[in-house]
């Protein structure tokens, strides 16, 4: 169950990095909530539109760690260098239940 739950967490950073939304929509689940300091609790629809159409804002993204905490919840830790400039480092904790994403938190961290 860890390894599935790794992986789809994997695959939805490289859709969206590769903006095949095609191929990342169906990774999330209908009740899907995603949070960070600029948003608060999106529903999927909101996160599609808003969120997920940014991956060109970055020169270069990088998964540090995915680490699985349990069956759930997945770490990731990463690294990004803005295509303005500036390289940062966030962590996200991530919900996969039944093998769909259904939260997604982001912590941001500071710049490198």
């Amino acid at each position: 169950m860890i390894d599935s739950t790794t992986s789809i967490v994997e695959a939805a950073f490289r859709h969206y990095r590769s903006q095949d939304r095609e191929a990342a929509f169906p990774l999330y689940a209908d009740d899907f909530s995603f949070t960070s300091p600029q948003d608060d609790h999106i529903d999927k629809a909101t996160f599609f539109e808003r969120c997920f159409p940014t991956a060109d804002r970055f020169k270069d993204h990088r998964l540090l760690h995915v680490t699985p905490a349990n069956e759930e919840l997945v770490f990731v830790y990463y690294e990004y260098e803005l295509e303005t400039g500036g390289k940062y480092r966030n962590v996200e904790a991530i919900t996969v239940r039944d093998g769909l994403m259904h939260e997604v938190q982001v912590f941001f961290g500071g710049k490198v």
